[in-house]
């Protein structure tokens, strides 16, 4: 009997309501394969879109270019992204903004000064009338994780002889979005081509960690899709979210993964669409994912120039990038050795220990209990070392093993319960439709 798909084995009229279901919301954005989607976490009822079609005058109303520029009452828009050499004239000009009275306000003002310079990444809007000047400046920014952002504005009073500055506070809004792509050289050259911003990227491969080696198994020809939160200020993206669900095809190997929470107590994890648990008892890797400088096995040692095994992997790294322990347990020491430097040895039980060496610091201390994620210290390049990197060893009774491969026989976490099964299968069904219209949409979203 010939293999069908779930949309090929469904009734006409099922097959119309789920396709619909997963074009609803799909607002093409165009560029890179990006889309706004309907949040498919969400129980709500489906709404079919209506096209509305009404001719709306033009705000110029037949006059020039330059006979609206020059006009005072006008206004023009623009925004950008704060830069960390920016000062108050440097951001203006780039702005468009012709104005030393503004610029100078921008030097002094309190608020102005702590909110703006060295901020780097900050989302500034300006508002222009057709002389240039300045009328409003806007900044927003998310400073922590209550769902609030700030929003510092700066106006000109309605005389135009001053400005005034405060700020405010307001809510953030949260938004789904799509992106796909296809590795090319990298992954993140490819995340990049897609307009993928880089936490979203870097969520992608820890989600497949343990089942797709990024440094070693990329192919070219291989392919991702992505749904992912914004959060967003005045309907302005601030920054990226959690990643809802992805899809990562690797030398035609189909892997797939969606965020699930069992109930409102849940933190929450990554499950394959049967339902397995995709977290396991050990993480891939100490770090977000990096440049792997050296692998375990055999190498010519850069110090003592000689030939000898690799007990352990080098990941290349920024001196202070955070470092992490794999799994859980207890901090068997945590001190300094004169070849490794600062030093933190872990143990997961069993026999097994981690070794996390070279770091600028270390942020435990012996007898502590850890869990796995946890920071534990600092990327550095402490001891024999010939440039910042980690050092990370997993010894299985004395025993150096290949952090990786044990990382992919770990025990995965416990797979949806029986009680929130049916749940979690029309979200996985949903999920999978996504994925698989997921090109199409891509391909409009190109022509």
């Amino acid at each position: 009997m010939p293999h069908t798909s779930p949309i090929e084995s469904a009734p006409a009229g099922a097959t119309a309501r789920k396709l619909m279901a997963a074009f609803c919301g799909l607002l093409l954005l165009g560029g890179g394969g990006a889309f706004a989607v309907a949040n498919f976490q969400s129980n709500a009822q489906v709404v079919y879109p209506k096209l509305v079609q009404h001719e709306i005058p033009s705000l110029a109303m037949g006059g020039t270019l330059p006979s609206l520029l020059a006009d005072p009452d006008y206004r023009l828009y623009r925004s950008d992204r704060l830069r960390d050499s920016d000062t108050a004239e440097s951001l203006l000009e780039r702005l468009g903004v012709s104005d030393p009275a503004a610029a100078a306000f921008l030097r002094r003002d309190p608020l102005a000064h702590q909110n703006l310079w060295g901020r780097h990444g900050r989302f500034v809007t300006v508002e222009v009338n057709g002389l240039y000047e300045l009328e409003k400046l806007t900044a927003r920014w998310v400073s922590d994780d209550s769902g609030k952002f700030n929003r510092l504005v700066v106006s000109r009073s309605d005389d135009g002889t001053s400005f005034s500055a405060e700020v405010q506070q307001g809510d953030l809004q949260r938004s789904t979005r799509l992106a796909s792509g296809v590795i090319e050289s990298s992954l993140f050259a490819a995340t990049d081509a897609a307009n993928l911003p880089d936490p979203v990227a870097v969520q992608l491969a820890e989600i497949f960690s343990t089942e797709v080696n990024f440094h070693r198994d990329l192919r070219k020809g291989d392919t991702f899709t992505v749904v992912y939160e914004t959060l967003e200020a005045d309907g302005e993206p601030l920054r990226s979210g959690r990643v809802l669900s992805a899809e990562f095809v690797n030398k035609g190997q189909v892997h797939q993964a969606l965020w699930f929470q069992e109930n409102e107590n849940d933190k929450g994890a990554y499950y394959a669409l049967d339902g397995s648990n995709l977290r396991r008892a050990f993480l891939a890797s100490p770090l977000e994912f990096s440049r792997v400088s050296s692998n375990f096995g055999r190498r010519f040692h850069p110090i003592r120039k000689t030939w000898r095994n690799h007990n352990g992997i080098d990941y290349a790294a920024r001196t202070g990038t955070p470092v992490r322990t794999i799994g859980d347990g207890v901090v068997q020491k945590s001190g300094w050795s004169n070849s490794y430097g600062n030093v933190v040895y872990i143990d997961h039980g069993e026999g097994r220990v981690t070794v996390y060496a070279h770091m600028s610091r270390r942020d435990v201390k012996t007898g502590e209990r850890v869990s796995q994620g946890q920071q534990i210290g600092a990327v550095g390049s402490t001891g024999m070392s010939t440039g910042p990197h980690l050092h990370f060893e997993l010894r299985v009774n004395g025993q150096f093993k290949d952090p990786r491969t044990i990382a992919q026989q770990s025990a995965a976490a416990s797979p949806v319960s029986k009680a929130v099964r049916e749940r979690f299968d029309a979200l996985a069904q949903s999920t999978r439709i996504m994925f698989e219209q997921a090109p199409l949409m891509v391909q409009a979203s190109a022509e």
